[in-house]
């Protein structure tokens, strides 16, 4: 039995769900591939995917039985397994369309990471996050890059070495979270956020997505032919002609 459920829902919505809530839907070999597995199979014609998870918690990290599993392991054993975990994070972060978070409990190590590599992390006030590794003595490494890129270097070093737990407005005060809703009301904030998404023209979604990753740390004169580049191609596609002429003509587009 898969550890991932993948569903298309109507208006091209993708939802994967972590689905071992008896474990707090926390990681070990089986997940990890069905994980990676489920995001190959998402139509790339999605225009948005949720991320989520059954249960009271969000992810809890690494199971435990997994990671007394990987200490007995070599260090090849150790560096294979790892990179299983990195190829799935490396997935995610790559899907052209959005990546919506729905974070309705603890989020902790690779769990956090799952919230840092969305792109929009949507949590409910009684979430908390931790990047707890350092307390049983080894490194948030694998989702370290997404972690900084999400909260910066500061933010993410004091994260990393306290191990602290935070909660959820200090997640989103740092920027790990994008928005909180009460928890009766995480479903709808999730939807208002998807809706957002939808209102945009699909290619012009997808571009924007990408295009933040191809500026970003560079300086304004290094992409300025890109940005250039960027916008005249769009304005003369398909899809900016029709958002156009809808905006003209005081209608909604068809898309």
């Amino acid at each position: 039995m898969s550890a991932v459920r993948l569903e298309h829902e109507p208006r091209g919505i993708a939802r994967l769900t972590l689905a071992r809530p008896d474990v707090k839907n926390a990681f070990d070999a089986q997940l990890i591939a069905d994980l990676t597995r489920a995001v190959g199979e998402i139509d790339r014609d999605a225009r948005a995917v949720i991320l989520a998870s059954e249960g009271d918690a969000f992810c809890a990290g690494a199971d435990v039985a997994w990671m007394r599993s990987m200490a007995d392991r070599s260090r090849d054993e150790n560096a294979a397994d790892s990179r299983a975990l990195a190829a799935m994070y490396r997935v995610l972060y790559e899907l052209p369309m959005p990546l919506v978070a729905r974070v309705q409990g603890a989020a902790i190590g690779g769990g956090a990471g799952l919230v840092a590599v969305a792109d929009i992390a949507v949590a409910s006030t009684a979430a908390f996050f931790a990047f707890a590794e350092v307390r049983v003595g080894i490194l948030p490494a694998v989702v370290s890059p997404y972690v900084v890129r999400k909260v910066g270097a500061a933010r993410a070093t004091a994260l990393f070495v306290t191990g602290a737990r935070i909660d959820a407005t200090r997640a989103h005060e740092i920027g790990l979270v994008e928005r909180l809703a009460e928890p009766a009301e995480l479903d709808a904030a999730v939807g208002r956020v998807v809706a957002a998404i939808l209102e945009g023209s699909p290619a012009a979604v997808n571009a924007a997505k990408r295009l933040v990753r191809e500026v970003e740390g560079r300086p304004p004169a290094e992409v300025a032919d890109l940005t250039v580049s960027r916008i005249a191609d769009i304005r003369v596609s398909g899809e900016g002609q029709e958002g156009l002429r809808a905006f003209l003509e005081k209608r909604k587009p068809r898309w």
